[in-house]
């Protein structure tokens, strides 16, 4: 399915379009097949992702929203396509790792697959051209204007995420090892958590075997990766 033609491009990513819409508070999103990975440096095609992906978000942010957390997610008006809120983002990307496995497994030496004592919150300022640094309160009050209430806010709206998230994928098979969030701000001034809840931004793994099922697959060169998406979507829609 290709993106739409006659509306206007309000920004492009490196895995969704935004386009305008009719509502100035509302903005479509395209959810593409392009991957990315190691910001930008590593390129290529998973065949369905943003099909895959666009609907793994709308059940994961349904079901955040019924438990109280307030997503930009209006509607799914196609297999590729989000209708959310307007947001102006927050240039943090917002972590959160039950088990180590990446990073956080090269930066400190902790052994991959290794459970952590308790779910850890890392901040990441978004730049490509700096690799999105790790950061905490300190930089992220020097490099933006956020109070420290809505710092807080974000940190512990992610770590009610993690606690609603985690167990429901648990239930399904799925180990939620660590993912990213991102938030922004609507016409109002509440925070809301935008961007997506996928394979691209958390690290899923078997809940029996450890086998991965999210993008690292693509990161590693390890080969079934559309398999793992369509798989991920399956137990969800079970």
């Amino acid at each position: 399915m290709s993106e739409p033609t006659n509306q206007k491009i309000l920004h492009e990513g490196k895995a969704k379009v935004a386009f305008y819409t009719d509502d100035p508070n509302q903005v479509l999103l395209y959810y593409k097949d392009d991957a990315t990975a190691f910001n930008g440096k590593k390129k290529g095609t998973i065949e369905g992702k943003g099909y895959y992906n666009n609907a793994i978000t709308e059940i994961l942010f349904k079901l955040l929203e019924e438990k109280g957390v307030p997503t930009q997610f209006i509607s799914r008006p196609a297999e590729r396509e989000m209708i959310v809120h307007f947001l102006n983002m927050i240039p943090l990307e917002v972590v959160v790792r039950n088990v180590a496995a990446g990073s956080i497994s090269r930066r400190l030496g902790i052994p991959e697959g290794t459970v952590l004592k308790h779910p850890t919150l890392e901040f990441f300022y978004k730049d490509d051209d700096l690799d999105d640094p790790m950061v905490n309160e300190y930089h992220i009050h020097n490099l933006m204007d956020i109070s420290d209430a809505d710092l807080k806010t974000i940190g512990d709206m992610t770590l009610k995420v993690n606690e609603i998230v985690r167990p429901y994928l648990l239930e399904r098979g799925i180990k939620l090892i660590d993912f990213k969030l991102e938030f922004g701000y609507d016409k109002d001034g509440k925070i809301l958590l935008g961007d997506e809840l996928s394979p691209d931004s958390c690290r899923f793994w078997d809940a029996k075997t450890d086998e991965k099922m999210d993008k690292d697959r693509f990161r590693r060169d390890m080969g079934r990766v559309e398999e793992f998406y369509a798989e991920v979507l399956k137990r969800l829609q079970a």
